[in-house]
This record gives structure tokens, C-alpha cells and sequence, in this order.
């Protein structure tokens, strides 16, 4: 593949082109809920730093990591977005920078919810064991070795980038987007068994850790049906993810039956794939951990009586100042 194959066909792409109202309307709903969603787990990340009780238990380690892979994968993803209607094309060393994280983090997710569902099997299945298993230590380690595997599955698409271009490509302009950037036929051949070997291994271990789960003692009912739920609900995050998967096909089926709505299809599928898996993950703790629940409740009142309180101060300033007059 030489430097031209980088000029490939865009009438395509060209031919659909959202009016100015749309896109304006597209930008502001994506950046909103990229706000509501980074603002809640921004609060969730800060709860956690704040008490001692988090950041010494393994799986509110593992739960803040995978909250902070979702603030990076959201703010890559909707720099993307934005960019690529603020100036359509740009510059191939961004976009591939962008790309990277975003592919690394999209990466992560399974992964990290496979050890959550281990770290739940152990603690309802092996509870004596699970303080000599289950160590902050090791919790690190899990991690670190979560973004190895994402690094060694994406890395070698970059060297042969790197190896098959000249570098003059990096000082030019494209369509930013995976399929533009890597091109090269190594890359797509790898591209379709990688991620199905993460996501039978993903899946074999949720199903292993949910039906021993299942066929866990009746003495501690309370607790296996909430691990069970749980790992229910890392199972339809990690369904939402494999969309990402499937994404081409569902879009091409989509526009095969309606095509006058291309623009509005890819949309769709942009927010069902990139944007509604991170919702998942402030419900999964945020809301249904007792615990966590209880201090966020806390941070975000608190946050609301503040801005309360700052208005009040002001109308009662405003109120002085109009006597006074």
C-alpha cells in the first residue's frame, strides 16, 4: 500500500453531508451527554480518592479503573466526532493518536469486566481465600496487564503503519476514522480474529463465574443473587460493546432498507455503541452499591446545595445594594 491508497474514493462519505442546524444539533446532544456522563463518573472518581474504604477494597479498584477507561474512551470519541465536523479531514498523527486510545480503551472494557466477574466469583464462591487472592497488589497488577494485552493486540498495527508508509503521510490530511487509517491487508486479516479471541475468552468466563455463582450455597442467598445480577449486567455491557463488532453490517442493512437516512443510521449506531455502554457503569456500582451509593448521594448533594447557597448569597447581595440605592 503506498502513499496514494491514502486518497481513496470519499464520494461516498462526500455525498452525505448533514445541513448546519443537524450537525449543530448532533455536536451539542453528543457533548451534553459526554458532559452528564463525565460529570457523574467524574464524582464517582472523586468519592473514591476521598475514602479509604474504596481504594483498599479490589473491586472499587477495579470499578474506578474501568470508570476512568470509560472518561478516556468518551473524550476521545467525541473529540473525533467533533473534529471531523469542525474540519472534516485532519492530520493523519492526530487522528492516529486518537484512534490508538480509543481502539486501547474500547479494548479494555471486555477485559476489565472479565476480572470484575472473577474477583465476584471468588468472593461469594472462595470467601475464605478471596483477602489472600484478592490483594490491592495484585488488583494493580490485573491492571497493568489488562493494558499490556490492549497494547500487544493494537501495537502491531501501528509498527506496520510505521513500516509501510512514507513518512510523509503523517504531514497530511484524512478522513479520520480505523478503516482509513489502517488499510494495510495484515492489519484487516488481523483485525478479524483479535477481537474474537478476547471475546470468547471474555464470554467463557462470565458464563463459568455466573453459573458457579448460580450453583453457589443457599446459606448466602442475599449475596449470590446480587453477584448474579451483577455479572448479568457486566454481560449486557459487554453485549452493548460487542456491538462495535457488528457495526458495519447493522449499518449497511439499515441503509439497504432506508437509505434517504444514512446520516441518521450512523448516528444512531454511534450512540448505541460508543455512548450507551458508558452509561452502564455508574448503574452497575453507582447506583445499586449500598455503600458507594451512600457517599455519591452525599458529593452530589452537596454540590447542589453549594450552587444553592451561591445563589442565595448573590439575590441577598443584589437585595442590599437595591436598599441602599
Amino acid at each position: 500500500m503506498n502513499f496514494s491508497s491514502y486518497n481513496y474514493n470519499v464520494s461516498d462519505s462526500a455525498s452525505y453531508r448533514d445541513s448546519r442546524d443537524s450537525a449543530v444539533a448532533k455536536n451539542v446532544l453528543l457533548v451534553a451527554l459526554g458532559l452528564t456522563i463525565g460529570y457523574i463518573n467524574g464524582t464517582l472518581i472523586h468519592t473514591f480518592t476521598k475514602h479509604q474504604i474504596f481504594y483498599m477494597n479490589p473491586r472499587y479498584i477495579l470499578f474506578i479503573h474501568l470508570v476512568v477507561n470509560d472518561i478516556i474512551q468518551l473524550t476521545m470519541s467525541i473529540s473525533l466526532f467533533v473534529l471531523s465536523y469542525v474540519f472534516y479531514k485532519i492530520n493523519v498523527s492526530l487522528c492516529c493518536l486518537i484512534v490508538v486510545f480509543t481502539i486501547l480503551t474500547t479494548v479494555n472494557t471486555p477485559l476489565n469486566l472479565a476480572v470484575m466477574a472473577v474477583e465476584c466469583y471468588i468472593a461469594v464462591c472462595l470467601p475464605l481465600r478471596h483477602v489472600q487472592l484478592c490483594t490491592i497488589k495484585r488488583t494493580y497488577i490485573l491492571i497493568g496487564w489488562i493494558w499490556v494485552m490492549s497494547l500487544l493486540s493494537n501495537l502491531p498495527d501501528v509498527l506496520i503503519l510505521l513500516v509501510t508508509e512514507p513518512v510523509e503521510i503523517f504531514y497530511s490530511t484524512i478522513l479520520c476514522h480505523k478503516e482509513s487509517l489502517f488499510r494495510h491487508p495484515i492489519i484487516l486479516k488481523k483485525r478479524e480474529v483479535t477481537p474474537i479471541i478476547f471475546l470468547i475468552g471474555v464470554w467463557l468466563t462470565l458464563f463459568y463465574t455466573y453459573f458457579r455463582i448460580f450453583f453457589a450455597a443457599k446459606s448466602a442467598a442475599g449475596d449470590v443473587k446480587k453477584a448474579r445480577n451483577t455479572i448479568l449486567l457486566h454481560g449486557f455491557q459487554l453485549l452493548l460493546s460487542m456491538l462495535t463488532y457488528v457495526y458495519a453490517l447493522c449499518v449497511e442493512a439499515l441503509v439497504y432498507w432506508f437509505p434517504r437516512h444514512y446520516l441518521q443510521v450512523v448516528f444512531f449506531f454511534y450512540i448505541l455503541i460508543q455512548i450507551l455502554p458508558r452509561c452502564v457503569s455508574p448503574i452497575v456500582y453507582g447506583l445499586r452499591d449500598k455503600m458507594l451509593k451512600q457517599y455519591l448521594k452525599k458529593y452530589l448533594l452537596c454540590t447542589m446545595r453549594m450552587e444553592t447557597d451561591q445563589r442565595l448569597q448573590l439575590n441577598s447581595r443584589c437585595s442590599t445594594n437595591h436598599k441602599t440605592r
